[in-house]
């Protein structure tokens, strides 16, 4: 980018700056993004791996803490049923020791029935002491189950965190340069053709919006561009879109002037 250009956008004129500094502004912007992108390439799908380890085991962690929250309440479940027990079994022996001293049949009788109530308490509570102890059982061998499958999770992780950690040392430094660059190369493009640029670049898939002409075609799309357009694209005197795919199209000048490299010979 030229000095004179600078003062402009410094000075916030970018309204005086030519069309063809804004291709070239353009063109440096869609190299500069173009790298970052290869650098991202290179980490692929681990950011996702990462995330989607890390959902699991916090998963897998809130399943095995539901779990222990659920056996402890079967627990006191539990400890309810056996003070059942010992208050049935506590009153089976008092109501059996006045059974022993009533002085008439409806005394009895009444003792009767309330020593079977108890014991009917206890044969409940009993029953529901083994359908809990069973439930505990079950629950501790999700969990085993559940542990095991969290210490495989968790050793995925720590293996991927340290692939992908590799690559972040590796690249980080010269991703965080190039995003630097990128913003100080935006100041150089007018705002209503910036949003234009990255919304085409979020429309492709490739990620590039700026394309130069190649073999009378477009180098993103690769339909083939009328000479006269082909002509109007080498003036840099407007601004021109392929009209299939939508990218800005250019000339190996521009690029050339972009990014420092020699026009490639025909």
């Amino acid at each position: 980018m030229s000095k004179s250009t600078a003062d402009k956008a410094k000075k916030g004129n970018k309204a005086e700056i030519s069309v063809e500094e804004k291709l070239v502004a353009l063109a440096k912007l869609q190299d500069i993004d173009s790298k970052i992108d290869k650098i991202r390439i290179i980490r692929g799908e681990l950011p996702l791996e990462v995330k989607d380890l890390e959902d699991d085991v916090e998963g897998l962690q809130t399943r095995i803490g539901k779990l222990n929250t659920d056996i402890q309440d079967v627990e006191h479940d539990i400890q309810a049923k056996e003070a059942i027990l010992a208050e049935g079994a506590s009153l089976i022996k008092k109501y059996e020791d006045q059974r022993m001293n009533v002085r008439n049949n409806r005394e009895y009788d009444s003792l009767t029935k309330e020593i079977e109530y108890q014991n009917l308490e206890i044969q409940l509570a009993e029953k529901r002491i083994k359908e809990y102890n069973y439930a505990i059982q079950m629950k501790k061998e999700v969990i085993v189950e559940a542990k095991e499958k969290l210490s495989e999770r968790e050793a995925d992780l720590e293996a991927k965190n340290d692939k992908l950690n590799g690559i972040i040392a590796e690249t980080e430094k010269e991703e965080t340069l190039l995003q630097k660059e990128s913003e100080k190369n935006e100041m150089f493009i007018e705002d209503r053709l910036l949003v234009a640029y990255k919304r085409i670049r979020d429309n492709m898939r490739n990620g590039l919006a700026v394309v130069p002409i190649g073999r009378d075609a477009c180098g993103g799309c690769f339909n083939k561009i009328p000479p006269q357009r082909q002509l109007d694209i080498r003036t840099h005197k407007k601004i021109i879109v392929c009209e299939y795919c939508g990218r800005i199209l250019t000339d190996d000048e521009i690029i050339a002037k972009a990014t420092g490299e020699p026009i490639a010979e025909k």
